[in-house]
């Protein structure tokens, strides 16, 4: 069973581009409503799928570092990661059906 992983610029390297699985991070803030209602669905997935993708979170506000890096100007952002690199961009809320199916084929690779 697995939970989101907090993640800050400073650990943004060793948990995200150095993670033996494919990781999708979650870029949000405290204040964005669309953020809130994609978080629930994001613990069910790291609870299922813990094993296969690594799921982070990363606050925009107090992290702007990475999200400047990565240049995410609208959240919810969230970009999948594999080896390191930028896999797949997805963005604002989305039914975790939907979501699993954007996430299917880097699970399926790990």
């Amino acid at each position: 069973m697995g939970k989101p992983v907090v993640v800050s610029d400073a650990t943004f390297e060793q948990e995200v581009l150095k993670s033996s699985t494919p990781v999708l991070v979650d870029f949000w803030a405290a204040w964005c409503g669309p953020c809130r209602m994609i978080a629930p669905v994001l613990e069910e997935i790291a609870a299922e799928k813990g094993g296969l993708i690594k799921i982070a979170k990363l606050d925009v506000d107090a992290n702007p570092v990475s999200a400047g890096r990565f240049g995410v100007r609208a959240i919810p952002t969230m970009i999948v990661f594999k080896d390191g690199r930028e896999a797949q961009r997805l963005l604002g809320f989305m039914p975790k059906e939907k979501l699993l199916q954007q996430l299917g084929q880097y699970m399926a690779a790990a």
